[in-house]
């Protein structure tokens, strides 16, 4: 392996938001090139033009910098074997090149088979238990003659019908396939683009990909692939086709299990470098103990031999543990940098009041051993940088608790705070609890009617040290809202 120059790529076709399974793959081709001193290719693969949704690369691009993933070539910042887009790289006749050095050899033809005949050759062997597949109709006919008969043609490899296709795969060794149970695939489609299977082959060759990392979907394809290289003459490349990812209810991962796009977790309040870790060990292992890596780990012990064969299955609750172990491990300033560059990509709608760096130093403290996401964060803290606290007043009155002694709790309360100085959290929880041994109640019940009172929230940040931060004045106006509130609640029950 240290003879050879590595280089591989991740080559998405631009139809959606990038899948976690799609980026895993290519995260594992980036860190095997980055362990071997080689270079990391993006190539978009956008032939099947039907299915583009514009603004996909974009995306793809943004995901993986997002995740700290870097490229040596690619659409973006070009190289020595761009063009990187397979719709501008046709402009330069690269693939018709390949298609006619099969045509001529007679190792492709044309077909000129209508949607209408495939679909029913398609239904007759499926109604006599045969597998699905071209039956070589058109093999045999002269190319003048099916060129006369429709304008609408294709052009189909023409796979050996004996023998076996033969390849050794990086995880999962020797693979074998009977030539006889494959049939004649197209190549170049009637749209005048190459379909993936020949561009794929052809790019791959033409950029001197030496490792081809791709997800075990691809393994039917493989075949394919062994003998077209083989025809245009082309050495193949080393191949390793990574597992699948499953949920966990075994299935392929979907929608319907939750977020599946890069996008969507980072939305979810993901860090970047959790995301990168979790995604890692969806298939990968250093040994059996080892869950938390840095980038610089990763590229060290990395090892595409230690990839396994069985399926991974991602874990919703692995990763939101794995997070919240990121979020208390960060640096105090990192993660105030990470929640204001949350926020500007995903706005706390309830905020009324940017958060400030001196406001946030007083409270992430307090919240950073109790949130798993950055989402969470808004939400527990949203009552500091709210104009108004919006909240049912019922919620006031807590457990075993009335109308009259909530009203009163909060009455008698209000003293207390002002006469606390300095207005500090030791102190503020020392006065509220000597006020508790005057009331007749729990000091459960008179800190929960305080918490909805000053943060209009059930969960906050430690009651205490929340009243420190929003200050002596603030906290008695709220008190005072509280009350006008319970009364007005009184009135109409």
């Amino acid at each position: 392996m240290n003879t050879i120059n590595v280089r591989t790529r991740f080559a998405p076709s631009p139809t959606g938001e990038p899948h976690v399974g799609n980026i895993r793959t290519a995260i594992f081709a980036w860190l095997f090139a980055r362990k071997n001193n080689g270079a990391f290719i993006i190539r978009v693969e956008d032939t099947d033009q039907a299915r583009l949704v514009e603004g996909t690369t974009d995306s793809i691009l943004k995901s993986l910098g997002w995740l700290g993933i870097d490229w040596d070539e690619g659409p973006d910042i070009g190289g020595k074997y761009g063009p990187y887009i397979q719709s501008e790289r046709q402009k330069s006749g690269i693939y018709s090149q390949a298609i006619e050095t099969l045509l001529d050899s007679e190792k492709a033809y044309y077909c000129s088979c209508s949607p209408e005949r495939l679909d029913q050759l398609r239904k007759s062997q499926v109604k006599s238990g045969k597998p699905p597949g071209y039956d070589g109709h058109c093999r045999t006919k002269i190319a003048s003659k099916v060129l006369a008969e429709s304008t609408n043609y294709v052009v189909r490899f023409a796979m050996p019908k004996s023998g076996v296709s033969q390849v050794s795969d990086t995880i999962r060794g020797t693979i074998k396939f009977e030539n006889s149970l494959l049939d004649d695939f197209v190549i170049l489609k009637s749209d005048g683009f190459p379909t993936y299977h020949l561009a794929n082959v052809v790019d791959d060759h033409a950029m001197k990909i030496s490792h081809v990392i791709r997800a075990e979907e691809w393994l039917p394809s493989l075949p394919r692939h062994i003998n077209l290289y083989n025809a245009l003459g082309f050495d193949s490349p080393i191949f390793a086709h990574v597992p699948i990812i499953l949920a966990s209810d075994r299935s392929k991962l979907s929608k319907r299990h939750g977020a599946t796009s890069i996008k969507e977790f980072k939305s979810n309040g993901y860090l970047a470098s959790a995301m990168l870790n979790f995604l890692c060990l969806l298939g990968w292992s250093l040994d059996d103990k080892t869950e938390i890596f840095t980038m610089k780990e990763l590229k060290k012990h990395f090892s595409i031999e230690r990839v396994s064969k069985s399926s991974a299955i991602f874990d919703n609750q692995k990763l939101e543990w794995m997070n919240g172990h990121y979020i208390r491990e960060s640096d105090q300033s990192r993660l105030i940098a990470d929640l204001k560059t949350y926020w500007a990509d995903f706005p706390v709608e309830t905020f009324d009041i940017e958060p400030t760096t001196s406001k946030l130093e007083s409270v992430v403290p307090l919240i950073q051993d109790r949130i798993k996401t950055l989402k969470e964060a808004g939400p527990m803290i949203n009552f500091l940088f709210s104009e108004t606290l919006s909240y049912d007043p019922e919620l006031l009155i807590q457990k075993k608790m009335d109308y009259k002694s909530t009203l009163v709790a909060l009455q008698k309360a209000l003293p207390v705070i002002n006469e606390t100085d300095p207005f500090n959290a030791n102190n503020i929880e020392d006065a509220l609890r000597l006020l508790v041994d005057t009331l007749s109640i729990k000091p459960g019940q008179l800190f929960g009617t305080l918490r909805i009172a000053t943060t209009g929230q059930k969960v906050s940040p430690p009651l205490f040290e929340s009243l420190e931060i929003i200050g002596k004045d603030k906290t008695m106006d709220s008190i005072n809202q509280a009350i006008q509130k319970l009364n007005s609640y009184g009135d109409t029950n």
